[in-house]
């Protein structure tokens, strides 16, 4: 199969041959790796019992599906990555704000999927064939991992799409072994070794629970889901079909593989770390799935992960290929890995970058969706690659390629949410207001989308009205 081509350019309708079927494959078959199971586990860790660490998983999920999944549609209509599409309502220029953000999104959860399937591994090969778990098997295993990851990213969209299409099987069929290997020694209260309540009573942490691993999942994909729907046609599949598609990919592909992870770290009693006591507590027979699971799953989820940094890190530097670009960015993702295994404790490190990662890209994504609802979905996707081109003007240009009152409405949004978020180790200072509950999520949103609304009112008709005209005469 032929390396991919493609950037962040524009589409042609005659290469957009994916389907729904395919988008619900990729959504599926990608996040049935240990990169996702892990999110289970981080409610038990908090000192939730079982039925608590589900429904506030369930009930975060669903909640950011329903959120996140309309911007599939929206590289539906402009046949380029999200981040590129976000010009129409940042510019040009400033639709580097959703690179960034999206180039950070995958960044961490390519090192997380790489960091937690390589500590599996270790632990799987130091029981069957006796490996030492010390530096130098850390290092091979994430190197293997790190470049088979590679290889897929740089072959790019089909390859992606043929192995989650067995990983949607095969992923599926190894977590079916999972749950009967571990089911004997299952329980449904809380894990006395998590301590209690992470932050002292039972909604703030369950509230906490459900952002950092339920509503974190559907985040994770604001800037990802045009990667895929960028090469689905709307000539032949409609917008319905579409969204229905990446609601049923979102939450099958999240709920599954992190309400395992929350059964297995009940089974494994795994309240103060993941990997270790998942392959202590693996019956000798679920060894090899399990190894299975930690490689190919990891490899998969990590693939797609960093296919999108390499198209936003291409957005950012426009004279850098794909290709190139996808193995710079491997290259800094493998770093973090390295030193998340040394520095960082695992449920510290994880709440604190999705909490984070949801503050600041959460207003971004209401903001483009409120600029798809006004445009009613019609773009000039010429315009869009005018920042690509290295050339000027157009009806995406605003002021020097920079919308100023979308950049700053996503600012005040990003920050409202900072001050109000709780972390192991910050607690915002707006958490006073809310009892200690984390409204990061909901205040970056609902403050970015108001000020965006306030500061664009009056230009939202104009603009509306000039896309509209513009796409008439191209067509």
């Amino acid at each position: 199969m032929p390396i991919e081509q493609r950037g962040v350019d524009t589409i042609p309708d005659e290469e957009r041959t994916s389907g729904p079927r395919d988008l619900v494959s990729i959504l599926l078959g990608s996040n049935l790796c240990l990169g996702v199971i892990i999110f289970g586990w981080l409610p038990p860790s908090f000192g939730l019992g079982w039925w608590a660490s589900v429904s506030s998983i369930v009930a975060g999920t669903v909640v950011g599906t329903v959120f996140t999944a309309p911007l599939a549609l929206v590289s539906l209509r402009t046949a380029t990555n999200l981040s590129t599409s976000s010009g129409a309502q940042f510019g040009v220029r400033g639709r580097l704000v959703g690179s960034v953000v999206g180039l950070l999104l995958a960044l961490g959860y390519t090192a997380l999927t790489v960091w937690i399937g390589g500590d599996v591994m270790v632990g799987v090969l130091g029981r069957l064939f006796g490996l030492p778990a010390n530096g130098a098997s850390y290092a091979v295993v994430y190197a293997l991992l790190a470049g088979a990851t590679v290889a897929g990213a740089v072959y790019g969209y089909r390859v992606l799409l043929a192995m989650s299409r067995v990983l949607s099987v095969g992923m599926t069929a190894l977590l079916i072994l999972g749950v009967v290997a571990y089911a004997p020694h299952f329980t449904t209260g809380a894990l006395p070794e998590a301590g209690g309540y992470l932050l002292g009573g039972f909604w703030p942490t369950w509230c906490l629970a459900t952002v950092a691993a339920g509503l974190s999942g559907p985040i994770a994909f604001i800037t990802l889901l045009g990667d895929y729907t960028r090469y689905i046609s709307p000539a032949r599949h409609s917008s319905r079909r579409v969204l229905h598609a990446t609601w049923l990919g979102l939450i099958a592909g999240l709920l599954v593989p992190q309400l395992f992870g929350t059964f297995t770290a009940f089974g494994a009693r795994a309240a103060l770390d993941y990997a270790g006591p998942l392959v202590s507590a693996s019956p000798t027979w679920y060894l090899v799935p399990l190894l299975l699971a930690a490689s190919a799953g990891s490899v998969g989820n990590a693939g797609l992960m960093l296919y999108s940094m390499g198209l936003d890190l291409d957005a950012i530097l426009p004279r850098a290929s794909r290709a190139r670009a996808t193995c710079t960015v491997a290259i800094v993702a493998t770093v973090c890995v390295f030193v998340g295994h040394y520095a960082w404790n695992a449920q510290s490190a994880m709440t604190s970058f999705v909490l984070l990662l949801t503050a600041i890209g959460t207003p971004w994504a209401v903001i483009t969706l409120i600029g798809f609802v006004r445009c009613g979905g019609m773009y000039d996707a010429d315009a869009l690659q005018v920042f690509n081109r290295r050339s000027r003007g157009g009806i995406y240009w605003f002021r020097a390629g920079w919308n100023v009152p979308a950049v700053i409405s996503w600012a005040v949004g990003a920050g409202g949410g900072l001050l109000a978020v709780s972390l192991p180790s910050y607690e915002g200072p707006l958490l006073s207001l809310t009892g200690g509950v984390d409204c990061s999520f909901l205040l970056s949103g609902v403050v970015g989308g108001l000020t965006f609304v306030l500061l664009t009112a009056k230009a939202a008709a104009d603009t509306k009205s000039a896309t509209a005209t513009e796409v008439s005469s191209r067509v």
